[in-house]
């Protein structure tokens, strides 16, 4: 599987730029992916409504993004209940906020693929299982297994914080 290319590119900049080329969304969440300088922030809603966010080290790969979870975790409990979320993140010249669904991962190959990618950034994850383990996790993840969650977008914004300047709403047919 390749990179999804967007169904739809809508330009939201009010000053005139240009609206922004997708392939520049895209090096930076693969550039963004796994390091440790750059944090995910993933939204759920928990099931009184009531919002949640927490930061999570994602990966984008093969037009989707990872990111993991404990069980335990509120996080895990939300997506369980309901799969809607949001992920955003300031990259290298583009901030971005993704909306879409996430679910967990248990297909032997995507684990494998995407724990490589996870130890390229420096975390040395393994596959255990249909789970991640490490010597260590942030300190909020709690004690291992983690779960690997693979979120399918349908709308990705982008803004760019450095030039060329612009704002734009990428759409993805499911």
């Amino acid at each position: 599987m390749s990179d999804r290319q967007p169904s739809s590119a809508t330009n939201l900049d009010r000053y005139g730029n240009d609206g922004l080329a997708w392939k520049r969304a895209v090096a930076a969440m693969k550039a963004g992916s796994s390091t440790p300088q750059v944090t995910w922030f993933l939204g759920t809603a928990q099931q009184d409504g009531r919002p949640h966010a927490a930061g999570v080290g994602a990966v984008w790969h093969d037009g989707s993004l990872y990111f993991t979870s404990s069980p335990a975790a509120r996080k895990a409990h939300d997506l369980a209940a309901n799969p809607r979320c949001t992920v955003s993140a300031r990259l290298d010249g583009i901030d971005v906020v993704l909306e879409g669904e996430a679910r967990r991962v248990r297909d032997a190959a995507t684990l494998d693929e995407v724990v490589g990618i996870y130890r390229a950034g420096g975390w040395p994850a393994e596959v255990t299982d249909d789970a991640f383990t490490a010597p260590y996790s942030a300190p909020s993840a709690g004690p291992p297994p983690w779960h690997l969650y693979r979120m399918t977008v349908h709308t990705i914004f982008g803004v760019a914080t450095a030039a060329p300047y612009g704002a734009t709403r990428w759409r993805f047919k499911a």
